[in-house]
């Protein structure tokens, strides 16, 4: 590719301390940490809109003009779609410029476990006892989540909590409005979370699919609340299962703002 002098983002070694906060602010992935720094893996991935620029808490990340590669946003695509985690590409224009997270997490194995920002690490509870949190009436509540991370945007679906898993997705807001979600829902299944709302639904449709394709998912529960919006988690676990060619029982459970659950609702 040939060589141009553009704007493009430069990282300062001394001042940046491996945080890794900047790294999932990048929606090209253009950003790893390496050896404890925060790197520019290739100039071709980095766009120069600068998005990572107000993450850096140390302020290690500015703006330069140097001659460099030109950005390729097919080079993009093609590596998340090696990576088999999808990419929604965005105009320079300032028109359709929202970026679906491209998943860095698929580096779990390889990345996130040695350098990445602790939210998107990978980490498996199932082999430790139950976590105790806290005490409520003289009796200690006990944690039913098996693994981390939650957010569908961030979990990895070659991660190993999702082999032969119970799935329950559940809505952001759930948790909040029903008390007893960690012994009637949690326990004993392996979570995802996300908000149709504010989030973007073929995102979540193109990673709950390669979690099905890439694992033997043995049952799905969607906990999603009352509201209109909140039916699109259940609509992309539909979808995914179809993408994914395989026959998974579905079962819909909704949530009311009163924090009450209606009847479970079956599908295949």
């Amino acid at each position: 590719m040939a060589m141009l002098t553009r704007k493009i983002i430069r990282i300062d070694e001394e001042k940046c301390d491996g945080c890794g906060l900047c790294v999932p602010s990048c929606a090209e992935g253009a950003l790893q940490i390496i050896d404890g720094k925060a790197r520019l893996i290739s100039d071709k991935y980095c766009d120069g809109m600068g998005a990572c620029l107000g993450e850096c808490p140390q302020g290690a990340i500015s703006f330069e003009e140097r001659e460099a590669e030109d950005y390729d946003q097919d080079a993009v695509a093609q590596r998340f779609q090696a990576m088999g985690v999808g990419y929604k590409s965005h105009s320079h224009d300032g028109e359709g410029h929202y970026h679906a997270k491209p998943g860095r997490d698929a580096h779990a194995g390889h990345v996130h476990e040695r350098f990445a920002c602790p939210s998107a690490r990978t980490l498996d509870f199932r082999q430790t006892a139950p976590h105790e949190v806290a005490e409520t009436e003289g009796r200690r509540q006990t944690s039913e989540l098996r693994q981390w991370p939650v957010k569908l945007n961030l979990v990895n679906p070659q991660a190993s909590y999702f082999e032969d898993a119970d799935l329950l997705i559940a809505a952001d807001c759930a948790p909040f409005a029903y008390a007893s979600l960690h012994p009637d829902f949690l326990r004993g299944r392996t979570l995802v979370i996300g908000c149709p709302k504010f989030d973007d639904l073929d995102y979540y449709r193109e990673k709950l699919t390669a979690i099905l394709r890439q694992n033997d998912i043995r049952s799905i529960t969607v906990l999603h609340m009352e509201v209109p919006c909140c039916t699109g988690l259940l609509l992309a676990a539909r979808d995914a299962i179809g993408e994914a060619g395989k026959d998974i029982p579905v079962e819909s459970v909704t949530v009311t703002l009163r924090g009450e659950v209606k009847q479970p609702v079956a599908h295949r």
